[in-house]
């Protein structure tokens, strides 16, 4: 049947941090997803300049990441995040959603392999791109 991540988000998929920062599920495919981080004042690290903090985008590229981790295998496995690097290209704009996706681009049997953007509502003007790695765990057990 595969991973259905619409019915993971309605079920509160996202935990507890995903939840308290308001991720919420936009849209996928295949091999990646969508997520979208309104923009909420509890959010922001600088109060002079109200630009959302770092770690809520971290948070959410981490997720659209692994959503796109479950999508590429066709189930909830459990893995755990060997690197995810950031590289902020700019601040989010103060007011705006942030937008995530993150996407599976090579699986092999133990690690996946992902990128992706966030960006507040151009793509091509990024907030940032992600690069990353997954470990599957128990590997042998799934193989």
């Amino acid at each position: 049947m595969g991973f259905d991540i619409e019915r993971f988000a309605a079920m509160g998929g996202f935990g507890g941090h995903g939840r308290h920062l308001g991720m919420q599920y936009r849209t996928h495919g295949e091999d990646w997803a969508e997520l979208a981080l309104p923009y909420d004042p509890r959010l922001i690290g600088d109060p002079a300049s109200g630009v959302v903090a770092s770690g809520p985008i971290v948070a959410m590229m981490d997720m659209a990441t692994s959503l796109a981790v479950w999508l590429k295998r066709g189930s909830f496995e459990p893995h755990v995040t060997v690197d995810l690097r950031v590289d902020y290209l700019r601040p989010a704009m103060p007011g705006r959603t942030v937008i995530g996706r993150g996407e599976c681009y090579r699986l092999t049997r133990s690690i996946a392999f992902v990128r992706g953007i966030a960006h507040d509502g151009d793509a091509d003007d990024p907030v940032a791109h992600v690069a990353g790695t997954f470990m599957r765990l128990n590997a042998e057990a799934s193989a």
